[in-house]
């Protein structure tokens, strides 16, 4: 009997298309919305993903101010930063970094979801938001994606 010989195709720099893709966050929900816009990132969403290679998409998401939570967490949530300097804490409660900075709230979202290496990194920078409904890549001629 002849054995069968399968082999597994692995993705790489030549192989992969990077893709752009607008989203729109309207009366989105941050925690469900961020982990597809990170699964898009990773690139688990197409047929040839490879773990250890950068197979993902671009993604513009638009009106991040427009994003909301569910339950108390637009009161009770609370954003720290450390300084590095004695006393140097800030906190902030989600309601307030929503109307300074909405950006901020997905990025830390996405960041936390993606993975904790170079690889990670690399994937984090092809993540573009915008508090209105306005974005400057239009060159691109990204596609909308409706989650």
């Amino acid at each position: 009997m002849s054995k069968l010989h399968f082999t597994t195709k692995h993705a790489n720099e030549a192989t992969v298309t990077h893709n752009w893709y607008v989203v729109d966050g309207t009366n989105q929900t941050v925690g469900r919305l961020c982990s597809k816009i990170a699964a898009v990132l990773r690139g688990k969403n197409k047929a040839y993903f490879t773990p250890h290679v950068d197979c993902g998409d671009f993604i513009i998401l638009i009106n991040a101010e427009k994003v909301k939570f569910t339950g108390n967490k637009l009161d009770e949530k609370v954003y720290d930063h450390f300084t590095g300097y004695p006393g140097g804490r800030k906190e902030e409660i989600a309601k307030d970094l929503q109307r300074r900075r909405p950006e901020v709230i997905i990025e830390r979202a996405v960041k936390g979801m993606l993975p904790k290496n170079r690889l990670g990194r690399k994937m984090y920078k092809k993540l573009f938001v915008y508090a209105g409904g306005e974005h400057s890549h239009s060159a691109q001629k990204p596609q909308t994606l409706t989650f």
